[in-house]
């Protein structure tokens, strides 16, 4: 009977491991933790070597295609209608639309965006898209270094050889209501991925849309109302944004913060700085670049409510704490904006 009992309890401990192992939330180990603050406080980042494997693997950038001198005729001189990339010779502006079709359109080719019959011909909306993106990364590059420094971007960051890239959003207004009370949950209460499965606002993306929103939320009192002016409908929406901002790096919330004292900007680590400046980043490009491509997009690229796909945090980054694990691809490609390697 001892031995039997002793027999059972072996089997039953070896199946919660089991269960533990493959039920959602239970990682196999080893756990790799790296401490992202002064010791004794808890700031770390945690991974296993299968994920770490599985990211590296996913953010493996493709071949540069090497740019040659900037020699010979410019592009302008021997093409009609070239409207952005009119500092570029004709060596150097085949070389760069060879490397944004293998970025962007590597199934589809040349006629994603050209009339291959006519290639000045404006006809096609994704040449015009194209020439707004061609911009947008010059401007991200030259103008953005607080945020993207010299690592840079290009095409290939977001799309990953998509014609869209696959993180984007639209806007959410909620789920329909009922009448009454039923009608004043602002969106909350409705799970989703975008929120962390969570009951707070299943559009956590608004703030990067909009300039004037309110997302640096933190109470130094019990009761919010009475402190900073925040209501708890305010600070829930911070809270799902930054949850977004976490799944879209891959991290936890101490790769920003001590979460001891969320409101201490001292006692947060860099990356909260540069977070703050890709917060600005995604509500210019937003607002400059993106939203105004509602009137060129066909209605299949529209949202449900008829607004252009804009970007967020995961749409360059892709569950890594810096995009491409911090592989610059702009340095081959100065006539992105990109800073050459010395």
């Amino acid at each position: 009977m001892k031995y039997a009992a002793a027999f059972l309890g072996v089997v039953i401990a070896s199946l919660l491991t089991i269960a533990m192992l493959f039920t959602a939330g239970w990682v196999r180990p080893p756990i790799l933790g790296q401490q992202a603050g002064f010791r004794g406080l808890g700031m770390e980042q945690l991974t296993t070597p299968a994920a770490r494997r599985k990211l590296e693997l996913a953010n493996v950038p493709p071949d540069a295609i090497p740019m040659p001198p900037a020699e010979g005729p410019k592009a302008t001189e021997v093409y009609k209608n070239v409207q952005v990339l009119k500092d570029l010779t004709v060596v150097e502006f085949n070389t760069l639309m060879a490397a944004i079709t293998t970025w962007v359109a590597p199934q589809q080719g040349c006629a994603y965006c050209h009339n291959t019959d006519n290639l000045a011909d404006d006809s096609v909306y994704a040449k015009k898209v194209s020439r707004r993106m061609i911009e947008m990364t010059r401007h991200v590059n030259t103008d953005w270094k607080a945020h993207v420094q010299n690592t840079g971007v290009v095409c290939w960051t977001c799309h990953r050889g998509n014609p869209v890239p696959q993180n984007v959003w639209y806007d959410n207004v909620g789920w329909p209501q009922a009448a009454g009370f039923a009608t004043t949950n602002y969106g909350m209460g409705h799970p989703s991925a975008a929120n962390g499965s969570t009951a707070m606002t299943q559009d956590p993306y608004g703030a990067l849309a909009d300039k004037n929103a309110v997302i640096r939320v933190q109470a130094t009192k019990a009761l919010p109302l009475n402190s900073n002016g925040a209501s708890i409908l305010s600070t829930e929406q911070s809270y799902s944004l930054m949850i977004a901002m976490s799944q879209g790096l891959g991290v936890n919330c101490t790769f920003c913060h001590n979460t001891r004292e969320f409101g201490q900007w001292p006692e947060s680590t860099p990356q909260r700085l540069t977070a703050w400046h890709g917060i600005q980043l995604a509500r210019d490009l937003n607002g400059a670049y993106l939203t105004p491509l509602k009137d060129v997009l066909p209605a299949n690229r529209l949202g449900p409510h008829g607004d252009a796909p804009k970007l967020d945090c995961a749409t360059c980054h892709q569950g890594a704490n810096k995009p491409l694990l911090g592989v610059s691809m702009a340095k081959d490609y100065p006539a992105l904006g990109g800073t050459p390697a010395k």
